[in-house]
């Protein structure tokens, strides 16, 4: 098989071949100084690294060279997203599935989960829970059975998500996570205003993949693999991709993940816009000690600081999968959104689940609340963002990666973020919160670079603290 980024052939973009002949080459040059400097090098220049590049540098074993790479993975989070951290929710519609993934409880052999699916009205329930935490955007998930969840109820939900407006809650952005689809339904989605189209791979090995889903649609490799095309086709063009690490070997995961991000460059000219790095976790009837390709901490914060001066454009998340101090731990070395305050439950924001009818996909390892979150970015120096301005400005796909890239981010997510910080402090933080996030946003709002676009946050600041809502630059 010929390794050919600009194909539209899953086997051809995510080549096998091509990813052996990578792994070969970095192992034989994981102590070759002079390369591992070159390529540093080129790493500070913010324009990425190729896939074969960035592995060399995952495999160095120079004790120096790996801290001059976090150092730089840092200075790259600071220099293209700041201090800034966005905020989500997941909410989970649905989990019936009729797909066998074998690492996933919500395959359908499993008798034992309880199995639920939401009611709009029971959908709206949930969004004025999330909105009453302070959510403004959510990650839709949803278990893929065309009779159960078919694409109509996926649009409803959405809607009916948008119309729910309670106090001053709203929820502006709906990213989507459910299974690989046709063009034609994605066209449905972006018709309906989904943000980001977001669906893991879980692993790019095909023998792996097609072991590890045995029966059901997603079985079919090609299908799911090319799915980010056939979204970008439709003009989804914010898709966010990733990899479950612990169900293949992580070097290998690595390359190919970074291999897809360039195939969506060289197909499309953008990048994705996310890129996720989740790890195996216990659920009701999966032990991950099943697995054999389990990670360390170290190695976990290795992979998202080569991600990082790999991609330095895209955006990263790590979900409550991670605990508080793995989290703390990423945060500097790349990560720019994370969940907060999050149920992995069908349900469960309105009214607690109970233990008996557990519906979650996997058991969170950070349990705190949204407000707890928002309170520990802050006292890390992190401005928590709520911000969704630039879907609903139309700065997405090439538009927000070209606004990025210029620099001009400062003069719009800088000045988004503190104004809608703001809005949280003043709905929904504690007292504590409150105090600690006014002091932030007044020491913050020197930061923002153009002396006209700081006068207007510091007007719109003050319409803010007297009652008004959405504002953005």
């Amino acid at each position: 098989m010929m390794y050919d980024p600009k194909s539209p052939k899953a086997e051809e973009f995510i080549c096998h071949e091509e990813v052996l002949a990578t792994l070969n080459y970095a192992h034989e040059n994981k102590n070759n100084i002079a390369l591992i400097e070159k390529i540093i090098a080129k790493a500070c220049l913010g324009k990425g690294l190729t896939h074969r590049e960035a592995a060399v540098l995952l495999d160095c074993e120079i004790e120096e060279k790996n801290q001059e790479i976090y150092r730089l993975a840092e200075q790259m989070k600071k220099d293209f997203y700041g201090n800034r951290i966005v905020m989500f929710a997941p909410l989970y519609l649905s989990n019936y599935c009729v797909n066998g993934c074998v690492y996933c409880p919500y395959h359908y052999k499993n008798k034992h989960i309880a199995r639920k699916k939401m009611t709009q009205e029971e959908i709206r329930r949930e969004t004025i829970a999330l909105q009453d935490m302070g959510h403004k955007r959510l990650a839709l998930e949803a278990g893929e059975d065309p009779v159960n969840n078919p694409i109509e109820y996926i649009l409803e939900s959405i809607k009916t998500i948008y119309s729910v407006k309670h106090k001053n809650g709203a929820i502006r952005r709906v990213n989507v996570n459910i299974a690989a689809t046709t063009v034609e339904n994605y066209k449905k989605l972006r018709n309906v205003g989904i943000g980001t189209y977001i669906l893991f791979q879980e692993t790019y090995h095909k023998n792996s993949y097609e072991t590890l889903h045995p029966t059901g649609p997603k079985h079919d490799y090609a299908y799911h693999t090319e799915a980010m095309d056939r979204a970008m086709e439709a003009g989804i063009d914010d898709v966010g991709i990733g990899v479950l690490f612990g169900l293949e070997l992580y070097r290998y995961e690595f390359a190919a993940l970074l291999m897809h991000a360039e195939h969506l460059e060289a197909a499309f000219g953008v990048g994705p816009h996310t890129i996720s790095v989740p790890r195996i976790r216990p659920a009701d009837d999966i032990d991950p000690a099943t697995f054999d390709n389990g990670i360390d901490e170290d190695t976990f914060a290795k992979l998202v600081a080569c991600i990082r001066i790999s991609v330095p454009y895209t955006g990263m998340i790590v979900s409550t999968r991670e605990s508080k101090e793995c989290r703390e731990k990423v945060l500097h070395l790349g990560v720019s959104q994370i969940s907060g305050g999050s149920k992995t439950s069908v349900g469960g924001y309105a009214a607690a689940e109970p233990e008996e009818e557990d519906s979650s996909q996997f058991q969170p390892n950070d349990n705190r609340t949204l407000d707890e979150v928002v309170q520990w970015l802050m006292e890390l120096g992190y401005i928590p963002s709520f911000c969704t301005a630039c879907y609903r400005e139309g700065r997405t796909g090439d538009r927000f990666m070209q606004l990025l890239k210029s620099g001009q981010i400062q003069n719009c997510c800088h000045p988004n973020a503190l104004m809608t910080l703001k809005e949280y402090l003043e709905d929904y933080a504690s007292p504590k919160t409150k105090a600690l996030g006014n002091q932030l946003v007044l020491e913050e709002i020197a930061n923002v670079p153009s002396e006209k676009i700081r006068k207007a946050v510091v007007e719109n600041l003050e319409k803010i603290g007297c009652g008004n809502r959405d504002f953005r630059v």
